[in-house]
């Protein structure tokens, strides 16, 4: 018995690809390895992930209200801890698992681990009657977006080069953009019509795809060791060198940002004494850099900014127009569509002409669009266009300076790792980086909803947009200043 359960642990080992012996082929090792299948593997998890967090926004007054008894008066407090307890589990969970993810020899495993999280959470989700259980299920789906977005994207890194990020990470962000758009719409539609039932079977539905490709994919580096004619993107070519791509051909898009690595190495060179934390964290050092300030900034007034919405909208609809689940959720159409279009042109703008303009246009875009939605009130048909009006042009807005934050980070991190090898090992601390990113990220997810349920309740709906107008505008000249380098007029008079 003993013998057949061993010999059976070892097929399974080997079809997932986990034989580390890598004597025997694992069964489809050619296509599971793929690029695109790798890539698709993570676009649909990230999809998941973002699907089943939007799935439930519309949703969640209402199942607080009949769930839970929640007075309809009090539901906003109780909606914003809710989506505030996603993004707190995932800031404290992400610096771990940049870790993880830089420290095992495989992914998948620690990606799996992510989708057993989210399975977790939304059962929590489905069953829960109580709101320390609906808050823990939100907890655990804090902890698989942690998981899932840095382990995901330190795949993507693994399996493209970092010469190729930036154009696998822009394909994938229009992929998701989609689920983004569609959950929402899709939680409203199917709770009016269909119960919790409806709601939570096309999650489960998503959840099934997203594991059955979890469970296929191999990892380049791990196929190369089965086969050395799989190409690992960090393994040197015969003659040396590993694969530089193209990224040279796009030397001068930045613009006005500081010299290139070649020309001035002294810039990004790190000295050899450093304390115990960097040498240990390498990435702090990288911390020093005010454009890579600057980008987690972007990251975390841009999750601000999609948290507030997420929290007020539904919320903001029943108030002003009665509007029930359905409504609420056809609201964010307007919000997302614009992603499909605009997020591709934005990080078409990025790799053309630089950091710096897109991320200073799109918030000092941004900042009277938010003005603008104090002018909308209850009443009838016409202030129902006047918000949707305006909430697509807020959406307008919210693609364009999604691109910015994670390309800047990128190319920051990657001169240091450029010009100091030795110091950030072969793979250099593209996961870290993730993990400190999906961190500062998670931390905007939950300071929208609670900042803008405060300033809700406290000023009112109209004020509130008011100081999230101010807080666009600071954030436009803080990356005028700092994002892509410090402006020419700025360097001339030696500032």
């Amino acid at each position: 018995m003993s013998q057949h359960l061993a010999t059976a642990l070892q097929k399974c080992k080997n079809l997932m690809g986990m034989d580390r012996t890598y004597k025997a082929l694992p069964a489809g090792l050619y296509w599971r390895s793929n690029t695109f299948f790798i890539i698709a593997t993570v676009a649909v998890g990230l999809f998941t992930d973002l699907f089943l967090y939007g799935l439930v926004v519309p949703v969640l007054p209402f199942l607080l209200q009949e769930r839970v008894g929640i007075p309809e008066s009090q539901t906003q407090p109780h909606v914003s801890g809710m989506l505030a307890a996603y993004a707190g589990a995932s800031v404290l969970f992400s610096p771990f698992a940049g870790v993880i993810a830089d420290k095992t020899s495989a992914r998948q495993i620690p990606f799996l681990s992510g989708l057993f999280a989210l399975l977790l959470a939304t059962l929590g989700l489905y069953l829960g009657q109580s709101e320390p259980v609906l808050v823990l299920a939100r907890l655990l789906q804090g902890v698989s977006a942690a998981i899932v977005w840095t382990i995901g994207l330190a795949l993507c890194l693994d399996t493209v080069g970092p010469e190729n990020l930036g154009k696998t990470i822009g394909s994938i962000f229009s992929f998701i953009g989609v689920g983004s758009l569609m959950a929402p719409v899709l939680g409203g539609i199917l709770y009016k019509q269909a119960g919790y039932e409806g709601v939570f079977g096309i999650g489960a539905a998503v959840l099934a795809v997203d594991l059955i490709m979890r469970l296929l994919v191999i990892e380049k580096k791990v196929a190369h060791r089965y086969d050395p004619s799989i190409k690992d993107p960090f393994k040197p070519d015969e003659d040396g060198q590993q694969d530089q791509g193209r990224n040279e051909e796009n030397g001068d898009a930045d613009g006005e940002e500081q010299p290139l690595l070649g020309k001035d190495k002294e810039e990004f060179n790190i000295p050899p004494e450093q304390p115990k934390l960097v040498r240990s964290w390498p990435l702090a050092y990288c911390l020093s850099d005010g454009r890579l300030l600057s980008a987690l900034l972007v990251a975390l007034v841009q999750a601000t900014l999609l948290g507030t919405f997420d929290a007020t909208v539904a919320t903001e609809a029943e108030d002003l127009f009665g509007f029930d689940s359905l409504k609420a959720g056809l609201l964010f159409i307007p919000l997302g569509i614009f992603d499909l279009v605009v997020g591709p042109v934005s990080g078409w703008a990025v790799d053309r002409y630089g950091t710096k303009p897109v991320a200073v246009a799109g918030y000092g875009y941004l900042a009277p669009v938010f003005f603008a939605l104090r002018a909308v009130h209850s009443g009838g048909r016409d202030q129902l266009i006047l918000y949707c009006v305006l909430l697509g042009l807020s959406g307008i807005g919210l693609a364009a300076i999604g691109a910015p934050s994670i390309v800047e980070a990128g190319a920051v991190v990657q001169k240091y790792h450029k010009a100091n090898p030795e110091f950030f090992g072969e793979t250099g601390p593209y996961a870290q980086l993730y993990g400190l990113n999906s961190m500062v990220f998670s931390l905007g997810l939950a300071l929208g909803p609670i900042v803008s349920g405060i300033l809700r309740n406290a000023i009112g709906y109209g004020n509130m947009n008011a100081v999230i107008a101010v807080i666009c505008f600071v954030t436009a000249v803080v990356c005028w200043i700092w994002m892509g380098g410090k402006p020419k007029v700025l360097r001339r008079r030696g500032y």
